[in-house]
């Protein structure tokens, strides 16, 4: 999904956005504040504090209101690219039922020396995940090399330490 071709700014969000955000949803649904709170379960009263910025809405609460509109939250990077969430599979839980750190990639079926306690002499996981930023840094810039060859096609590829 991308955000719309236009020469529209995107618009930061930022506390200030939220009265505007809301106000939006009523125009948008043709509601009064005490129709969309009645919409979404809340007090007339605070419906009036959010668009007033006297109160700012729990992430529940904001999906909530865009719902009543059929508007949906979306995440973008600088550049306006929309930012799809991690999904997360069950079979990627540790042997205490939790998930691996979402910022390290995970290595399903790990080759000989993939599993940062090879060198302990441990049994290897059915997944794992690499612990050295510097390494992980250096096979994410060598994954987008090789994926982006166009790109990066004067470039010699760069070394994995």
């Amino acid at each position: 999904m991308e955000p719309p071709d236009n020469d529209e700014p995107l618009v930061r969000f930022e506390r200030a956005t939220l009265p505007g955000i809301v106000r939006r949803v009523r125009r948008v649904a043709d509601l009064s504040q005490r129709e969309l709170a009645a919409r979404i379960g809340v007090s007339h009263s605070t419906i009036s504090r959010l668009e007033t910025g006297r109160l700012v809405p729990s992430v529940a609460t904001l999906l909530r209101i865009l719902g009543v509109a059929e508007l949906m939250l979306v995440v973008t990077d600088a550049d306006g690219h929309v930012i799809e969430p991690m999904r997360m599979w069950d079979e990627v839980r540790d042997g205490g039922d939790k998930t691996f750190p979402a910022h390290l990639d995970l290595i399903l079926d790990p080759a000989a020396g993939d599993w940062w306690a090879s060198r302990y002499g441990l049994a290897r996981p059915p997944e794992t995940y690499h612990r050295s930023r510097t390494w992980r840094d250096a096979k994410r810039r060598r994954s987008q090399w090789e994926v982006r060859v166009k790109q990066f096609k004067n470039d010699p590829p760069p070394r994995i330490v």
